[in-house]
């Protein structure tokens, strides 16, 4: 016997799910079933789940901007940054945007 699970995901997940899938050589369907089988192999999921411990967006006083501020401006003297296009272009490429 076989159970059906449904699951409402947005469109675009969805769409850049299957052409991933597809890509791997199988549907979203057997890589839920994948991701399933392997939840009960290692009895939890089967990726590390956590809290972030410190909240990263949390606002910066004054003298922690001006920190960072200085930091980053040491780091471009060094050469030690990446344009904005490339950046962006990684993360196009990364994430399929």
């Amino acid at each position: 016997m076989a159970s059906t699970i449904q699951v409402r995901v947005d469109d675009d997940l969805k769409a850049k799910s299957d052409e991933l899938f597809k890509d791997l050589g199988t549907d979203t369907t057997t890589a839920i079933r994948m991701f399933l089988t392997q939840a009960i192999a290692v009895n939890g999921f089967p990726f590390e789940i956590k809290r972030a411990s410190e909240n990263p967006y949390k606002a910066l006083s004054e003298v922690e901007m001006l920190e960072k501020l200085e930091k980053a401006r040491e780091h471009a003297a060094q050469g030690m940054y990446k344009d904005a296009y490339d950046v962006s272009r990684d993360m196009r490429a990364k994430y399929g945007l």
